[in-house]
């Protein structure tokens, strides 16, 4: 080595400094998801003040500018001095990580956010941030500028006595954001879930640009609504919806849940208003109590015969809809990403709680657990039906030696980092697809017309069916609780549709396959769309391809609108030939692939669009379509 590496080299970065050198440490990412978590932040500080029993209101403004302003009406950062840093408590509270009302102070029971991270980390990533506190008939502020402080708090104004809470302003920075603008969707799915998980809190949501919008967010009956919310597309199976709620260990639990006519489950945990999507202690504590209350109600009622097995955790919550919420003193998240609950004292806190009151309600209301019972029981029968289908599959694979399906164009390369396979849609397509692809890389595999909608079928029905069987066979990996990655054959699956409504339509039947039943590879990331072209210019014996009609506007403004000009719009991928295909489509130096990607922080949202698209109510679908129908170009779920 040229250099010595001594302790010369190590830096040591002073404060907020840190925050603004490395900020994926402490938000994730720059990327919009990094921008619309800033925001998370300082509306998670007043959420603890409501779970403090002394807050009841949360103002949140996306401002002209794309500046934030959030208002409580909490107690009011605290303005005395600081005993050990000899500062103003707020000044702490934005310009020194790791503090806050959050370590055993004594501030908060409970709290959610990044545990007195935020609000340091916010400023240190903000150009400005501006902070009012009203406090006993005064308004103190304090303003700074990439971290640092401009001037002392100091006393603006005055507020009526009885006014109190705060008010933090703050401009995200572009030398640290891709992107500055903040999209009123993102923020108000998250606003409406914290709304949700804090009874009678209000949450309005305004937005102060151009096109000015305002939501009120307020939820009386808390979590039981959540769950009313996401069935809101299907048909629940009885009336009530069940509602648990208890304090055991000094862990707060409150359940919601009821069945619909659906095959899914749908269960979603919550810490401290912090969503859980790996799940934890307190899911696998309701999931506990769950199957053993039924069982022992099933039996005792003689819905089940003691000669019958007993019904396993997945045939209950068929059709479920549910929500885990827990507030506990001091969590602790397991798991790279840490969004997996490890307390002990959850599990044991959950499972009494759901397990004592689920069976009351059961008792109390028998033609309800009757129902679930036999949805329960069709569910168990199904599933042993897909069982058999599943382990002749896995007999006819063993003897024919890993045999693939017949119509799958296999690439001859075996290394899946290299691979990729084209799920495209007709034998003509296929046809073009399979002469035009790189034999080495590319796989093709033609499905024919539309595949079983997932969303209306239960499992037997979907191992019987020949185009998801063979797309199962091709991957490699199985599904649901036989899913193996590390079996993938191909790091690339492709959909590659027509650019039209019945193309739309199978993307979604095969993306909301994929996403119920391996989720994984989307969340690794293997799942792209491609983009064939729209139109097709021709002018002097030159082409341009145009992949939408800004586009196509804009190769014409260049070369002109000439009477000459042949523009062909193409109706489905069928319509090109090989050359056109591989030179627009799948060409790896000239394509263009989006790549479906989920936030596993709003599974709710993504549950219920998936419903929405694919259920049986027709006019929420219309709804749906009409409200987004400006997005069509770029779906993303």
């Amino acid at each position: 080595m040229s250099e010595d590496y001594g302790a010369s080299q190590i830096q040591i970065l002073e404060g907020l400094e840190a925050v603004r050198k490395r900020p994926g440490m402490y938000i994730g990412s720059t990327s919009s998801k990094g921008l619309h978590h800033l925001v998370y932040e300082i509306v998670d500080n007043a959420v603890d003040e409501a779970l403090a029993g002394v807050c009841d209101t949360i103002d949140v403004q996306i401002n002209s500018d794309n500046s934030i302003t959030v208002l409580d009406n909490g107690r009011g950062i605290p303005i005395g001095i600081h005993p050990k840093a000899g500062i103003p408590a707020v000044e702490v509270v934005f310009t020194i990580l790791h503090a806050g009302g959050k370590f055993g102070g004594g501030g908060y029971k409970v709290s959610g956010g990044l545990h007195g991270v935020g609000a340091s980390v916010v400023n240190a990533l903000s150009t400005w941030l501006e902070v009012q506190i009203f406090h006993d008939g005064k308004i103190y502020q304090q303003r700074y500028e990439r971290g640092h402080v401009m001037y002392p708090l100091k006393v603006v104004g005055e507020c009526p006595k009885e006014k109190h809470g705060s008010k933090v302003t703050f401009k995200p920075d572009g030398e640290i954001f891709e992107d500055l603008v903040y999209d009123y969707d993102i923020l108000q799915t998250r606003l409406r879930e914290m709304a949700f998980l804090t009874k009678n809190l209000k949450i309005i949501l305004r937005d102060d640009r151009e096109e000015k919008k305002e939501k009120v967010f307020h939820y009386e009956g808390g979590i039981k609504e959540f769950v009313q919310y996401l069935n809101k597309n299907k048909e629940p199976l009885y009336p009530d919806i069940i509602y648990c709620e208890g304090t055991k260990n000094n862990v707060y639990v409150e359940v919601a849940m009821q069945h619909n006519d659906s095959y899914t489950e749908n269960a979603y945990s919550f810490v401290n208003n912090i969503n859980t999507p790996e799940g934890g202690t307190h899911l696998a504590g309701f999931k506990n109590a769950l199957t053993n209350t039924f069982n022992k109600y099933a039996r005792a009622a003689k819905l089940l015969k003691d000669n019958e097995p007993a019904l396993a955790g997945e045939d209950i919550r068929e059709g479920l809809t549910a929500i885990v919420s827990v507030k506990i003193e001091d969590p602790q998240f397991e798991g790279q990403t840490k969004q997996k609950l490890g307390n002990s004292e959850a599990r044991s806190a959950v499972d009494s709680i759901v397990g004592e009151q689920l069976t009351y309600f059961l008792e109390q209301n028998p033609t309800v657990a009757k129902t679930m019972c036999e949805k329960s029981i069709l569910a168990q029968r199904a599933r042993a039906a897909a069982r058999k289908a599943r382990e002749l599959t896995r007999r006819k694979t063993a003897l024919d030696g890993m045999a693939l399906p017949g119509k799958l164009a296999d690439c001859s390369n075996k290394d899946p980092e290299k691979c990729e396979i084209y799920i495209v849609e007709g034998d003509s397509a296929g046809g073009s697809a399979k002469t035009a692809r790189s034999r080495d890389t590319q796989a093709i595999l033609p499905l024919r017309g539309k595949i079983l909608n997932v969303e209306k079928a239960r499992l037997d029905k979907i191992y019987a069916n020949a185009e998801i069987k063979a797309m199962i066979t091709a991957f490699g990996t199985g599904i649901h609780e036989d899913f193996d990655i590390s079996k993938l054959r191909y790091h690339k699956i492709i959909i590659m549709t027509d650019a039209d409504v019945d193309g739309a339509h199978i993307s979604t039947l095969l993306l909301t396959f994929l996403y119920r039943f391996m989720p994984e590879l989307i969340k690794q990331g293997y799942v792209y769309l491609a983009q064939p072209p729209l139109y097709k210019l021709e002018k002097n014996k030159k082409v341009w391809y145009a992949y939408s009609d800004e586009e196509l506007a804009r190769i014409l403004n260049e070369v002109g609108r000439d009477q000459n000009n042949k523009i062909q719009r193409y109706k489905g991928l069928g319509e090109m030939d090989a050359e056109q295909l591989w030179e627009t489509t799948m060409d790896p130096e000239r394509r263009i692939l989006k790549r479906v990607v989920m936030d596993e922080e709003n599974s709710a949202e993504i549950d219920l669009t998936f419903n929405v698209l694919m259920g049986d109510k027709v006019e929420p679908r219309r709804e749906f379509i009409e409200a987004n129908a400006k997005y069509a170009q770029n779906i993303d779920i």
